[in-house]
């Protein structure tokens, strides 16, 4: 499994929010500053997020976990994708690496 260091992941977060969502303003964004809060993100948004989620994580975002808790700030998000990949069973392990 291929595995990417946290510092990483907040900094792809931060990138892709600050890139899709804030345009190039000169805008600081706090780890647990929330989104919505700050008129980043409104739903529309947060699917932006949950698709970008899909696709750079391989995971599978439920519907009943479309909440704040999960996806309302760079520090919610960090800790859902911690518990969401914990969760994915190493379907690889015992298999030669690619």
């Amino acid at each position: 499994m291929n595995t990417v260091a946290p510092t990483t992941i907040r900094q792809q977060l931060r990138e892709f929010i600050l890139g899709k969502f804030v345009f190039g303003q000169d805008y600081l964004l706090g780890d647990e500053d929330s989104l919505a809060q700050q008129g980043i993100v409104d739903s529309t948004g947060v699917l932006q997020i949950v698709s970008f989620l899909q696709e750079a994580y391989n995971i599978t975002v439920e519907e009943e976990e479309l909440t704040p808790e999960n996806l309302d700030s760079i520090n919610s998000i960090m800790a859902y994708l911690c518990r969401k990949r914990s969760a994915i069973p190493a379907a690889s392990e015992g298999e030669g690496t690619t």
